[in-house]
């Protein structure tokens, strides 16, 4: 008899668990204090929701790589992630979807190992991660020399990349993909949804909510961000049952950004 191997979940970030574009979250500050002009906010919106309802090419994803590594290039990774921790209170937690916080708790409890999956910097990540209980994180990673940014991206975690870390991860975990869960609200994901048994639209833009509906897939209707300590307090998230409708490059540049606030603010002082 084969050896039926552990499952896992894994979760995409933006829409899927906070409720807001981390990108744009951190351009609104910046965008307010004279950092970023209106035009770089809209640039950069529209650039994010074509790419989230398209997918987007080779070419695209290594240009969006190449800009957010030089956008880094120099900068100290613990200013990085002091910066992170600073912003997460007022900028992300907020918009964790209870829906989602009892969705991977649900994962958790049934003995699954639960990994967030983002094209965003290792950085954000992974303390969003760790306010979710989460340790597990596949996110992109910037090479780090004496302490600084390199400008050059060890792995990126968008397009192929994503479903190529899975499995390596499934490889060395003994995962069984087939008995698997994937969360994602973008038609991008759907080689991530497809490397999976059990794939769920969350929230899903119109590509995805089509390719859903062609494949059978779960749709899942998240409408209820709350702060996780009021959530933990209450212990009375909305039940995820009751969502079911029948069957990161944003947030790495939103570090870069904030990180430019950060250093003009200390430079200026």
């Amino acid at each position: 008899m084969p050896v039926v191997g552990r499952s896992a979940a894994f979760f995409d970030l933006d829409k899927t668990v906070i409720a807001k574009s981390s990108a744009l979250a951190f351009g609104r500050p910046l965008y307010r204090d004279g950092l970023i002009t209106r035009r770089d906010v809209v640039k950069t919106a529209f650039a994010q929701l074509t790419f989230r309802m398209t997918g987007a090419d080779d070419r695209t994803i290594a240009r969006i790589r190449d800009y957010v590594a030089q956008l880094c290039k120099g900068w100290q990774v613990e200013q990085v992630r002091q910066i992170v921790a600073e912003a997460l209170e007022e900028l992300i937690n907020p918009y964790v979807y209870a829906e989602a916080a009892a969705l991977i708790e649900q994962h958790q409890a049934a003995g699954r190992d639960v990994v967030l999956v983002s094209a965003s910097g290792d950085e954000m990540v992974r303390p969003i991660g760790a306010l979710l209980g989460v340790t597990d994180v596949i996110a992109t990673r910037m090479a780090v020399e004496n302490g600084r940014y390199t400008g050059e991206v060890e792995f990126y975690a968008a397009g192929p990349g994503k479903v190529e870390a899975v499995q390596k991860l499934a490889g060395e975990r003994g995962y069984d993909l087939a008995e698997s869960y994937a969360y994602s609200d973008s038609i991008s994901d759907a080689p991530l949804l497809e490397a999976v048994g059990h794939p769920s639209a969350v929230n899903p833009d119109r590509a995805l909510r089509r390719l859903a509906a062609e494949r059978g897939w779960p749709v899942l209707e998240f409408r209820h961000p709350i702060p996780l300590g009021r959530r933990l307090r209450e212990q009375r998230a909305v039940p995820v049952a009751a969502a079911a409708l029948g069957v990161g490059v944003g947030v790495a540049i939103g570090v870069a950004w904030y990180g430019r606030y950060r250093r003009a603010r200390t430079t200026a002082g």
